[in-house]
């Protein structure tokens, strides 16, 4: 493809999401906005990403997009009206878990193929031997509903583990991202609790705000440990919740919202019941370099090729110790290019 090209596929682009938006978005529905990306798929990836990207935008929060308009003063106002609770206001798009899902007969199917060793367990037990789990300081692979769309785990397919751990941060990240060990993680919080333990009072339900960790969790450092340089001065707790809290005393939060997503969201109140914290360590469900799992037979695949505690998916719990040696299995180094 060559520069002209290249500049008439950028006018196109922006033609598409300027007319998604003057119709309000709401004329198109998702298969529709993907099949129109794939008209443009000969050419550059990114293009048709780009093309995708602006359609969902426009779908989703299509106010968003008059605000950077080219002229804002003269934008077309989107004429769809939604009805939106209090936590969903602005956000059409519901916790853009848009991709698919599977159920018990399905994930059964899977698993048992895979010879996984699992229990079943009703809504309640799950939440509650999960919650505990978690406290104990394992760590958690959880698949439930449909998966997101995006390029953030927000509690479908996730990674999960306990924030007040000193260990936990380099040990997702050694034993199962298969990364440096300070690499820092997410907090996913409940949305009622999110302005007790950070400076923020505002949903952020896709993982996109940084916010500073209230002072109240803080831990100040020492003279000595001021003076300390590299990994050693990065591994000293900068806080109560040091899995998740940045070196700045920063951290990058999704707010969990029961109406869109019950279920992650139970989990988070379970949690907080047992230990007085409504907050979990989230990152997404895949390995260095790989795509994030989507059926249950990824998922498994994954767990097992690491050194991960449980699998949770839907109501079937997994333990790592009862489960038979991965045979035949390849070595995903090999499989993806890290990044």
């Amino acid at each position: 493809m060559n520069t002209h090209d290249d500049t008439q596929l950028t006018r196109q682009l922006g033609r598409e999401a300027d007319r998604f938006v003057e119709h309000g978005g709401r004329e198109l529905e998702m298969a529709q906005v993907l099949a129109r990306a794939g008209e443009i798929k000969r050419g550059r990836r990114m293009r048709a990403t780009m093309l995708m990207a602006a359609c969902v935008l426009a779908i989703a929060a299509p106010t968003a997009l008059v605000v950077t308009h080219r002229d804002s003063s003269t934008a077309p106002q989107p004429t769809h009206k939604t009805t939106q609770t209090p936590q969903t206001k602005g956000d059409a798009m519901r916790g853009s878990y848009l991709g698919p899902s599977f159920s018990d007969d399905e994930i059964a199917r899977q698993l048992d193929a895979a010879g996984a060793v699992y229990e079943r367990l009703a809504d309640t037990a799950l939440l509650d031997r999960t919650a505990e789990l978690l406290a104990g300081e394992k760590v958690v692979g959880w698949l439930q509903g449909r998966m997101e769309f995006g390029p953030r785990a927000l509690g479908n397919r996730s990674i999960l583990g306990d924030p007040r751990s000193t260990k936990m941060q380099s040990v997702m990240n050694l034993k199962i991202k298969y990364r440096e060990s300070f690499r820092p993680f997410a907090p996913s919080v409940l949305r009622e609790r999110v302005a007790d333990y950070f400076s923020l009072d505002t949903d952020s339900p896709y993982m996109l705000l940084v916010a500073p960790v209230s002072e109240k969790w803080r831990i100040a450092m020492t003279q000595e440990q001021q003076r300390l340089f590299g990994i050693e001065k990065l591994n000293v707790p900068r806080s109560t919740l040091p899995a998740i809290t940045h070196v700045d005393y920063s951290a990058r939060i999704q707010t969990v919202h029961e109406d869109t997503n019950p279920r992650y969201y139970g989990l988070l109140r379970r949690f907080e019941a047992l230990t007085g914290c409504p907050v979990l360590v989230n990152t997404s469900f895949n390995v260095r370099g790989e795509p994030i799992v989507c059926t249950p037979a990824d998922a498994y695949r994954c767990f097992m090729r690491t050194e991960m505690d449980v699998l949770v998916v839907g109501n079937f719990l997994m333990l790592k110790e009862r489960q038979p040696k991965l045979e035949r299995d390849s070595d995903w180094r090999r499989e993806f290019e890290l990044d």
